[in-house]
């Protein structure tokens, strides 16, 4: 290692809707947390980011907002997203004496030129000295180790938070692609209203995405897998505890996965025929 990369480093940066990671070149996965800020609306000071926001949700007074600020991969609130990602940087600045050199930011592939500029400001004004962009079904396919230089196809569907990004990709570069604002979120909105509906009984979103990590499946399976899950009773207003099955987390989500099946077959329909085969 040089004197410059001891005092500098570059990293790579996954903004995601719903959690975002720091790479240190040479060291590996540094950060993973949610992407979320809490803050003191009286004050406007910026309690915690990651996981600690995160475990204030549903659980602060009035005034303490836990905030995500990305909506569907886009920064919809600048401020947020600049404390979020310096206090994720922090977390890893004893890896770096002066800072970071580059930063290499994972993106969805469809965001406007404003919408560009707004993430590349954000990670600069967090410490990186310069940026480079990369849209998301390419990094995804890149870190899966797909051929993408190569003159053959490779489909990439990557469901992340808030978007499910889906794109064929060759010679490094992308043919045929497609967001669809249907993804991880969307789904925990579904197992939350599933359960309202048909247990009567109202959950928050982080528990509704423990129970879809735990034993949801996009397809039938062979596994009799089962989650508990405690809310509030919808007509008594008491704690109540309900087993869920896999059954009924997949039954819960068929509408967001069939959405997703759908679209890629439209991208797959979309490829020219001389790369489809």
């Amino acid at each position: 290692m040089n004197f410059t990369d001891a005092l500098f480093k570059d990293i790579g940066i996954d903004l995601g809707t719903a959690n975002s990671r720091v790479y240190l070149k040479g060291a590996g996965l540094a950060v993973n947390e949610p992407t979320v800020a809490a803050i003191n609306s009286k004050t406007s000071q910026i309690l915690a980011v990651g996981d600690e926001a995160k475990r204030m949700l549903g659980r602060t007074p009035s005034h303490i907002q836990v905030i995500r600020p990305l909506t569907n991969g886009v920064v919809s609130d600048f401020d947020m997203a600049q404390e979020l990602l310096r206090g994720l940087l922090k977390q890893v600045n004893g890896f770096a004496i002066f800072g970071f050199r580059r930063g290499v930011v994972a993106i969805p592939h469809n965001l406007t030129e404003v919408e560009r500029k707004s993430v590349e400001d954000a990670v600069i004004s967090a410490g990186c000295s310069r940026v480079y962009l990369v849209e998301s079904p390419a990094a995804a396919a890149l870190g899966a180790g797909l051929p993408i230089m190569s003159p053959m196809a490779s489909l990439i569907v990557d469901i992340g938070g808030g978007t499910t990004d889906i794109a064929v990709i060759s010679m490094g570069g992308t043919v045929v692609s497609k967001t669809l604002k249907v993804a991880g979120d969307k789904m925990n909105d579904d197992i939350v209203r599933f359960v309202r509906d048909e247990f009567k009984l109202a959950i928050g979103e982080a528990t509704a995405e423990e129970a879809k990590v735990a034993i949801s499946s996009a397809i039938p399976t062979d596994d009799k897998l089962e989650y508990s899950v405690r809310g509030r009773d919808l007509s008594t207003g008491l704690p109540r505890e309900v087993v869920l099955k896999n059954i009924h987390l997949r039954t819960a989500i068929a509408r967001s996965v069939k959405s997703i099946v759908e679209s890629v077959h439209e991208v797959i329909e979309q490829t020219p025929p001389e790369l489809a085969g």
